[in-house]
């Protein structure tokens, strides 16, 4: 049984993902919107119209900085605010033909981005990354899921074993 990775393994994989992702923020402009922005507006697009709470939920904002990001989003053109059909009180958040087109294209560009990589490495490298990917995913998936509260005293961590 192994003991999971390194330090050095968790701080190079680290530090590989922020500059993937620091270069393709530097190469496909997302139109001077802030990356929150840009995610906020991806989410949307992908998964909505969505209640805000739910848009606060998954990207993790508070709802005081999520109403300011839908407003700046909202002024550009690329979202737009409803009442909720089925909670009038609540609000509605979905994704303008602008917020569409600026979406799409941004994914074109990056994909392209990550395709032209992907194609300049070894063959048996791009296996391997792609090979990796339900594991990428994995763990994007556990790093942005809920956390359980954690106890200081030693009998609250969680070692992964089952327990009856």
């Amino acid at each position: 049984m192994t003991n999971g990775p390194s330090e050095d393994e968790v701080t190079r994989l680290k530090i590989a993902l922020a500059r993937i992702s620091r270069l393709v923020d530097r190469q496909v402009s997302g139109g001077g919107l802030t990356r929150t922005q840009l995610s906020v507006l991806g989410t949307v697009a992908r998964l909505g119209p969505l209640g805000a709470g739910a848009v606060a939920e998954v990207e993790g904002l508070n709802p005081t900085m999520l109403s300011r990001v839908i407003g700046k989003l909202e002024a550009d053109g690329l979202l737009s605010r409803s009442a909720d059909p089925g909670d009038r009180r609540a609000v509605l958040v979905q994704v303008t033909a602008a917020g569409e087109e600026l979406h799409q294209r941004l994914r074109r560009e990056r994909t392209s981005l990550f395709t032209e990589a992907l194609t300049r490495l070894p063959h048996t490298q791009t296996e391997s990354l792609l090979a990796a990917l339900p594991a990428v995913e994995a763990l994007a998936e556990q790093m942005f899921a809920p956390r359980p509260a954690v106890s200081s005293t030693p009998a609250a961590v969680d070692d992964g074993s089952v327990r009856a």
